[in-house]
């Protein structure tokens, strides 16, 4: 029962304790080359509301640790959202490249991660420091 917590927007949602459970969806991650060969019948699974795509792991998973930027996972990932567009299954995805994140919203994905919240924290506080040049 946090009333500070990332899916209420961390505070910022109005009674969200109290209408939680309306909008409560099961997303369910696709983040291995081996989920993006079962991917609709991944998504097909009764129950399951939404894929939500992981190109980092993927990447690893494709044997190109570190590299969520190239170009055969982003065609890996652009593939698998239009699998899923094609079966009408609500995309999502995490990148924090924004020219691949707007591609992604043109290619359809509902719900695209643009940022995470530690790497945030750490760039204010990095502009933090410069801003007092601290060394």
């Amino acid at each position: 029962m946090s009333g500070v917590t990332r899916a209420n927007r961390f505070g910022q949602v109005q009674d969200y304790a109290t209408h939680a459970n309306e909008e409560i969806c099961l997303l369910v991650q696709a983040e291995t080359a081996l989920a993006f060969e079962n991917l609709e019948d991944i998504a097909s699974v009764d129950g399951v509301d939404g894929v939500f795509i992981g190109p980092a792991d993927l990447a690893a998973s494709m044997g190109l640790v570190g590299q969520p930027d190239h170009p055969d996972v982003i065609k890996a990932c652009e593939d698998a959202i239009a699998r899923l567009d094609a079966i009408e299954c609500p995309t999502g995805i995490l990148t924090l490249n924004e020219k691949f994140s707007k591609r992604c919203i043109e290619l359809g994905t509902l719900f695209t991660a643009v940022g995470v919240d530690l790497c945030m924290v750490v760039d204010g506080a990095k502009a933090l420091r410069q801003r007092f040049h601290f060394i």
